[in-house]
């Protein structure tokens, strides 16, 4: 995730405004040690989300951890109102997974299938902690969470984040932007132990915290 030093999770409501080349090899590192890459379908549609696609300096990194050349990846979506003629599905070198929920359209399921593998997790909302679960017993353990805000907060809640990889950008945003969790208030708050912590030359920090348990 990125925020700007006063807290905004987007610039003009997209995250991409906030970072700069660097924070974009992070983000490509990241992926590179990642069996999937997860993110709900309204960042998916609002960051352009592309399929993932096997970049050559990590093929070795990947190859030494007994992974396919690219991530698989993965939106979270409770309607199924994604545009399944994208490019995130049509030319996808693996099936993407969507994972949603029962009480999903069944119209809307029925078009997921042709295109994706689907992940029922949950009843009437999605589940991350049975999304987990499910994308475990598939094999997929390496799991990367991208949010937006509204999924990062289930997942915090659900008890399934082990740690944050957070960005932190100079600029200051002010206006009604969007924090890098929003949902209900998690009681009791979850506390992080800072793991580690990069300086860029743009003035960029890079922190990364392990959730304690």
């Amino acid at each position: 995730m990125i925020a700007s030093a006063d807290g905004a999770a987007t610039i003009n409501g997209r995250a991409g405004g906030l970072g700069n080349a660097t924070d974009q090899q992070v983000l490509g590192l990241l992926r590179a040690l990642a069996d999937v890459v997860i993110a709900g379908a309204g960042t998916v549609t609002a960051e352009g989300y592309g399929p993932a696609r096997a970049r050559e300096h990590y093929q070795e990194l990947r190859a030494a951890a007994d992974q396919p050349p690219a991530p698989r990846m993965v939106v979270v979506s409770q309607r199924l109102q994604l545009d399944f003629e994208s490019t995130y599905f049509t030319e996808a070198s693996q099936p993407p997974i969507v994972v949603t929920c029962e009480a999903a359209p069944a119209d809307r399921v029925l078009a997921a299938r042709k295109v994706a593998e689907v992940v029922l997790a949950g009843d009437s909302v999605v589940s991350p902690a049975r999304m987990v679960d499910a994308l475990v017993a598939l094999g997929l353990r390496r799991l990367l969470c991208e949010g937006g805000p509204t999924l990062l907060a289930m997942v915090t809640a659900d008890g399934v984040l082990d740690e944050l990889c957070l960005t932190i950008a100079p600029m200051l945003a002010a206006g009604p932007s969007r924090r890098i969790l929003e949902g209900p208030p998690l009681d009791p708050a979850p506390k992080m132990a800072l793991t580690q912590l990069l300086q860029d030359d743009d003035d960029l920090l890079y922190a990364r915290y392990e959730v304690r348990r």
